[in-house]
Parts: structure tokens; sequence; C-alpha cells
């Protein structure tokens, strides 16, 4: 299996539990990972799960693997860091995941805005034809909303809205986390067998 550098950007929408579970896939499959959380995905983050980004990165790192039970393959950057790789195409990942994505980050990632390392590296998957996945949690979606996911697709962007299923009969939260995280491993070309296909007995 070839590993790859991964960036994964936690937003300040719900459901921070995707990007960690994600995480731990992509660390099991031997993938490096660079990890950044905006300010509302760190309040967030703490909020939903306890687990506290919003320290200086070593400590923020430290945490995380203590979290996702590692001690290698992952590092946490500052979210206003524009001086790490994914801020720039000449250093780009393979592949850049923000899950969740707020409305906000989607907005002003449509719109190119670079505010931060988080837009900066999305804006350089795009420019770079790389894949930039993106997982929205909202409800109900609004005009704008949709014609700023509708302006990505185009773009390049793969729009996966965490929106789990039930044919497969899920007995618990995490099983539901897992078909959406399945969906984006499937978006990256990871073989993954975190829920029933429809079809399989």
């Amino acid at each position: 299996m070839t590993t790859h550098r991964i960036f994964v950007a936690m937003t300040g929408a719900s459901g921070s539990v995707y990007g960690l579970r994600l995480m731990e896939e992509l660390l099991r499959r031997g993938h490096l990972l660079t990890v950044a959380a905006s300010a509302s995905g760190q309040l967030v983050c703490r909020d939903e799960i306890g687990l506290d980004l919003s320290a200086d990165p070593q400590v923020a790192t430290a945490r995380l693997c203590k979290h996702l039970g590692v001690k290698l393959g992952v590092e946490v950057v500052a979210p206003d860091d524009l001086f790490v790789g994914p801020a720039s195409g000449s250093a780009a990942p393979e592949a850049m995941i923000v899950a969740p994505c707020s409305m906000g980050a989607l907005a002003r990632i449509a719109c190119g805005i670079s505010s931060n390392l988080i837009e900066r590296a999305a804006d350089v998957m795009l420019k770079e034809r790389r894949p930039l996945l993106l997982v929205p949690r909202e409800t109900p979606l609004s005009e704008i909303h949709l014609e700023n996911m509708l302006r990505l697709a185009r773009a390049g962007a793969r729009i996966i809205p965490a929106m789990p299923a039930f044919y497969h009969r899920p007995e618990s939260v995490a099983e539901m986390v897992d078909f959406v995280v399945g969906k984006v491993l499937d978006q990256l070309g990871v073989e993954n067998g975190l829920f029933k296909r429809w079809g399989e007995r």
C-alpha cells in the first residue's frame, strides 16, 4: 500500500467525531496526517468530544495522538500557520478532507478566500487539481448553501454530506458514523469494510 500525505481539517460544524474517526482509519492504513482545526472547530471538538486542540501545536499533537491511540503519523498545525506544506502547491498533500465542514468554511472556500491555513490549503487543492473532499453537516440547506456546494463541485471538489443510511440497520451511533467515514474513504479510493454495501448479505 502506498503511503499518502493527507491534510484533515475540522471546522465549526457539529460532527467532530467524523473527522476523528476518519483519522483513525487513515492512520491504521499507514497514511501520514497533517491536522488543523479552526478556532470554532476547536470549540466544537472540545464540547462534543472533550478533546482540546487549542493548545500549542506540539501539545495538541500529543493530545490527539493519545485520543487516537497512536504515537506517530499525525501532526497538528495551527489553523493560521501559512508556513506549513499544505499552504503551498509545491508541497501540497495528496488529498485534503474537511470533516466536518461548516457552511461558513464552505462559503469561503467557494469564493477563493484564503484567510487561514484551511481555506488556503483548500484553494491549493483546487488549483493543483488534487482531491478536496468536503463533509458538510447542516440542515436545512439554504439556497446560498446549495449554490456554494454546486460551485465547489464544478471546481472539482467532492461534496460528501454527513448523511448516514439506514438500509444496513445500524444498531449504534458508531455504525452511522462509520457509514459516512466509509463513504469518504470510498472517494479517496481507499478500500474499507466500514459499512454494509447495498446487496450484501
